[in-house]
């Protein structure tokens, strides 16, 4: 087996290192030659492509790894990727050629939980019209609601989910959740109720989605659902942008539906910008930034390097996914 000081290591998660150097340092003394992604932003295919030739360990970030990116990994190892979701790359194509993937389940899973119930608090209490007509000048009255005695409907309850579950405990709220998979212990023990699917889209004064891009639900946020939600309630998607119909979102808040959404992922990153929901004032968005605070992005770093070295050393990674 290849000696790992003999190893390179391509990393494209652009904030890898930012708030703990001391990665960098670490993996850069592990093997001859760390080469960084500096364009800033998550690569195409072909920009994968490209970099991959010559290169053993892969710590991704949002690339787009397809059977095209892995036509040139000649020597490629292990892709290892700098967060949870695995929905851009082709596991297939990685198992054919004999690279491992993983990821790093839990890493952000407090910050992306902030980031949805800001969003939800902002939308209750109108915070970006208020702060808009301030700054215009008008000292506006504005009405909002409150998270108290509201319910709180967690479309997946996994690790983001329930982190989500624990934050809202002390608003006095009623929180519901639906996931195939739900653990009933950790429900029963924070006073999470189980309830089905309809019954959370139906009842929930706001909805938190908090799952993976799978074919039962690419696109699972459409007219029927919109439709079968409470008139006026607030939609939170901090997950994947594959999961809604935008067109079908922006039909909703347009007739007055929705109440509100708050969006950290869109179908296409970045959007358009004319993007009719760039531009709602009952519409918060941001880009994709959930996983992006200093505890995350420490701990996505550290995960994944030690998933990509354990790898590369011959070892069983702790959080393969092919």
């Amino acid at each position: 087996m290849k000696s790992l000081k003999d190893c390179r290591i391509l990393v494209t998660a652009t904030s890898y290192g930012r708030y703990n150097p001391e990665l960098i340092t670490v993996l850069e003394a592990a093997v001859t030659e760390v080469i960084y992604n500096t364009t800033g932003k998550p690569l195409s295919s072909k920009a994968v492509s490209e970099m991959l030739p010559g290169i053993d360990g892969y710590i991704a970030g949002l690339d787009h790894i397809d059977h095209g990116a892995l036509t040139t990994a000649d020597k490629l190892k292990v892709i290892a990727r700098y967060g949870v979701g695995i929905d851009r790359v082709d596991l297939n194509a990685a198992k054919e050629k004999g690279i491992i993937v993983t990821n790093t389940p839990g890493a952000n899973s407090a910050s992306v939980a902030e980031i949805a119930l800001t969003m939800m608090i902002m939308l209750a209490r109108k915070i970006p019209q208020a702060t808009q007509e301030l700054h215009k000048g008008s000292w506006p009255r504005v009405h909002g609601i409150s998270l108290e005695g509201k319910t709180v409907g967690i479309l997946g309850l996994g690790a983001i989910g329930k982190k989500l579950a624990l934050r809202l405990v002390g608003f006095n709220c009623y929180i519901i959740a639906y996931d195939p998979y739900a653990d009933s212990d950790f429900a029963r023990e924070h006073h999470v109720q189980l309830v089905d699917q309809e019954k959370l889209i139906t009842s929930s004064d706001f909805i938190s989605l908090h799952l993976p891009v799978l074919d039962s639900t690419h696109g699972m946020v459409d007219d029927t659902f919109f439709h079968s939600m409470k008139d006026g309630a607030i939609l939170i998607n901090t997950s994947r942008g594959e999961i809604i119909d935008e067109k079908a979102l922006i039909r909703s808040l347009q007739s007055g539906k929705l109440g509100g959404a708050g969006l950290d992922a869109f179908t296409k990153e970045p959007p358009d910008a004319s993007n009719p929901l760039l531009s709602m004032p009952n519409v918060v968005c941001t880009p994709h930034l959930g996983a992006h605070s200093d505890s995350a992005t420490n701990a996505m770093g550290k995960m994944a390097m030690e998933e990509c070295l354990a790898v590369l050393e011959g070892k069983i990674p702790k959080y393969q996914v092919n």
